[in-house]
């Protein structure tokens, strides 16, 4: 029996779970080669535009290894009945794990600290400022989604009163609604961006929302770089209207502007938030659960919509 043919734009890991694509499928990695494809395996950063839709007649099934979407032209799929497929869940805990990190990398002072040993400092009688207790922080969650859900359980573990915003109040949430993004960050210390990307929510933490945070207000962002106005960020970070951040995403990956390199209480991390080898593989397994599915002609487990 010949194998499917699918466009693999995508990495599957770890390395087992890339080998079982490549067991169960003919892999094509040149979109100029995948006229005839029914299936592409791709991921949250590096979607499918129309253009590459379009070069791919036969094209019924889009798998994103991840959960963002705003790479990939959703209206063109709908328009073709090209169905999509995420990975929810399975990698909420690790981002929300990374999310908590960065606020204790950035009031802690653990990033600074290593490099104030690596430097001599300690040896030489050098002295750290004094940090903060996170915990003593009331944390902002901007996106109340499996992610944002996930970290408001843990930040509530850690005693922390936690508010959110969401397009709406959830009935029965265990945490205290508000109605947008600059009520949030005014009645919040600590400021959490875990909503979903696009243009809906680009720029939505700008120069307001950072002062209304204000000099101890910390920025955590694990959603998608443009949700936070680079611009404002690096000036409020520059003049001290807000007291760090920690970023483990950006506009223009894997290029980070330089104001965010030079600010000492800015943390930053290379989009990892998801990779831990648990998250990858359960990623991983429901890709390839979503493809075997597709090409068995039963309904797909994790189908967007």
């Amino acid at each position: 029996m010949t194998r499917p043919r699918i466009l693999a734009l995508a990495d599957l890991k770890p390395r087992d779970m890339a080998d079982r694509l490549a067991a169960d499928y003919t892999l094509v990695h040149d979109i100029a080669e995948a006229g005839d494809v029914t299936a592409v395996v791709t991921a949250g950063n590096i979607g499918l535009s129309a253009q590459q839709m379009e070069a791919m007649p036969a094209l019924q099934m889009i798998a994103v290894n991840g959960v963002g979407l705003d790479a990939v032209d959703m209206d063109q799929a709908a328009q073709r009945g090209i169905r999509v497929t995420t990975t929810p869940d399975v990698l909420s805990p690790a981002v929300a794990e990374m999310a908590l990190g960065l606020a204790l990398a950035c009031t802690r002072q653990i990033a600074q600290g290593d490099r104030f040993i690596r430097a001599g400092e300690w040896q030489q009688g050098g002295k750290l400022p004094l940090g903060r207790s996170l915990t003593e922080m009331r944390a902002g969650i901007l996106g109340y989604g499996r992610i944002g859900r996930a970290l408001a359980e843990m930040l509530r573990g850690l005693g922390m009163q936690v508010l959110y915003t969401a397009r709406s109040e959830k009935p029965g949430a265990p945490d205290t609604f508000r109605p947008d993004a600059l009520t949030l960050a005014r009645d919040c210390d600590a400021l959490f961006v875990t909503t979903s990307g696009g243009d809906s929510t680009r720029a939505l933490v700008d120069a307001p929302v950072l002062a209304a945070l204000g000099a101890g207000g910390i920025v955590v962002n694990v959603a998608r770089g443009p949700v936070v106005q680079t611009q404002a960020l690096a000036d409020a970070l520059r003049d001290g209207t807000i007291a760090g951040a920690g970023l483990d995403v950006f506009d223009d990956e894997p290029q980070v502007p330089q104001a965010l390199l030079d600010a000492p209480n800015c943390v930053l991390t290379p989009h990892i938030a998801s990779a831990t080898e648990q998250a990858r593989r359960a990623m991983a397994q429901l890709v390839l659960d979503n493809l075997a599915a597709h090409f068995a002609g039963r309904p797909l487990p994790t189908q967007v919509g």
